[in-house]
């Protein structure tokens, strides 16, 4: 992990964070600044029961993520071509 690089955490919960890592330590406990946060949830249409997925962003300038729920640390993946 590099301080100050833009890093993408999968968390428990079907949470990810996007964002820039500020400091961390041997839990991985982190401190990252400049976040978003994509929250999927997955609901079932009590008619036809399919899985219906939901997606909720937000913005955040400043965390402090606890290391029991990281899964994942990674440079942020890229999109498009």
């Amino acid at each position: 992990l590099s301080l100050d690089e833009r890093i993408y955490v999968k968390m428990r919960n079907e949470r990810e964070l996007r964002g820039r890592l500020h400091a961390y330590d041997q839990h991985l406990n982190m401190i990252m600044g400049d976040v978003e946060e994509t929250v999927t949830t997955v609901e079932i249409d009590e008619e036809t029961y399919e899985e219906i997925y939901k997606s909720t962003k937000r913005n955040i300038p400043m965390l402090f993520v606890r290391g029991d729920g990281v899964i994942l640390v990674s440079p942020p993946m890229r999109t498009g071509t």
